[in-house]
């Protein structure tokens, strides 16, 4: 062992979160600078923050920035398997109210949302608007000023709420912000599925069948991504218009169950129940692996998987193997969960700066007008989200063009001649 890995092995939990959690920083440009106009401003003094988010390097940060802003804030896990533990002792070992492990039981899941809901917030960070169901299923009483929501999945369930008028407080859905699926969902998504796949299983994704279900943002970037390591491409999807983007892609489009019978990797992203169930795995090969990048574990029916299976074993560490009574084997990424999470560290840094950016933007902005929104699901505010980008592109180096006079009135013109 090296001294190094003396060095990594010798510090306790709470510093590898802190060492891991300034690594991060470093990439997170964006946000250091709405940190550091937070820590002047203070436009969170006496207001409380509660968030349900995954444990993260990146989410500590931006924790920490809303902090800065003066906000006392307590944080929870929005999924059993996406906590890094060292973060969160880091941030413990900080002051700040944690509740999350790594592998929690449903029990606990939900103890620790009552936890940060008892510290009566002001508004709420939702990633998958559990803390938000909880709230309206079993603590109506309590004033919320509004919420923020993070993921496709939550926004799809805060709309459902909204359309059947049972919601309580206006949300915004960050996650329709421009800075944040167009990157966040491509970019990250597509990288960080992949990662969790080759960490727990080590495969070689060239010349693989790689199946992705649903053409989403999220589903667009994992299937560019495996494309660029040389798999050959497999999409289903239930819009028509999506399947064709995924075809002049370059990508083969076909049914479900034509592509079970094909596919070597499958890889789920469409925030709906039960993608591949019982029809799939009977005929999927010897040696299919799949995963899920949708924020549920509902995605695979595993409890039908684990019905047809004679026995299942941990083969490797987030790598569960069911054997089939005809003696195929089939596997399964992190129990079904976020694969990104629960068998990688999630997005790196780079693109959640845009993403958690949005965030504390969106809070601040809240804050100010939430007495004038109705109970309704709403979109950042386009300057803001711009802000992010031109923070975002200047810390990358780039320039930004400027129409001139001339250009500005050929466009506000409607008698421009031919």
């Amino acid at each position: 062992m090296t001294t190094a890995q003396n060095d990594i092995a010798d510090i306790s939990l709470a510093e590898l979160g802190h060492r891991r959690i300034e690594w991060a920083a470093r990439r997170m440009s964006v946000l250091a600078t709405i940190r550091q106009r937070f820590e002047k401003e203070q436009p969170f003094a006496g207001k409380r923050i509660g968030a349900c988010m995954h444990v993260t390097t990146e989410t500590a940060n931006l924790m920490l920035a809303l902090r800065a802003g003066g906000a006392e804030v307590a944080l929870c896990a929005s999924n059993p398997l996406s906590t890094q533990d060292d973060v969160a002792a880091a941030l413990v070992d900080q002051g700040m109210a944690v509740y999350a492990v790594r592998g929690e039981d449903s029990d606990t899941f939900y103890e620790h949302i009552n936890a940060v809901l008892d510290t009566e917030p002001h508004i709420v960070f939702d990633d998958g608007a559990d803390t938000t169901t909880v709230l309206h299923r079993q603590r109506a009483s309590q004033e919320i000023v509004g919420g923020l929501e993070e993921t496709t999945t939550g926004v799809i369930r805060l709309k459902a709420m909204a359309a059947d008028g049972v919601l309580r407080f206006p949300v915004v859905a960050v996650n329709d912000s421009r800075t944040k699926h167009l990157f966040d969902n491509r970019h990250g998504t597509g990288q960080s599925s992949l990662d969790g796949i080759l960490r727990a299983a080590n495969v070689l994704f060239a010349g693989r069948r790689v199946v992705v279900a649903g053409y989403g943002d999220c589903g667009w970037g994992i299937a560019e991504r495996a494309k660029g390591m040389g798999a050959d491409v497999i999409v289903t999807e239930i819009d028509p218009v999506r399947a064709v983007s995924a075809a002049m892609n370059g990508h083969r489009v076909m049914t479900s169950l034509d592509a079970a019978r094909e596919g070597d990797i499958f890889i789920t992203a469409t925030g709906n129940i039960h993608v591949f169930r019982e029809e799939h795995f009977a005929v999927m090969k010897d040696g299919a692996i799949m995963a899920n990048a949708g924020h549920f574990d509902v995605e695979l029916d595993l409890a039908k998987l684990e019905e047809m299976a004679e026995a299942n074993r941990e083969l490797r560490p987030n790598l569960q193997e069911y054997l089939m009574d005809d003696g195929r084997r089939l596997m399964v990424v992190a129990e079904g969960r976020l694969v990104n999470l629960g068998a990688a560290e999630g997005h790196p840094a780079d693109v959640m700066d845009m993403s958690f950016s949005a965030q504390a933007l969106s809070a601040e902005w809240l804050f100010q007008v939430h007495e004038s929104l109705d109970n309704q699901v709403y979109v950042m505010p386009v300057d803001l989200d711009n802000e992010v980008a031109r923070l975002k592109l200047a810390a990358m180096g780039g320039g930004l063009e400027q129409l001139t006079d001339e250009q500005e009135r050929y466009l506000a013109s409607w008698d421009q001649g031919t």
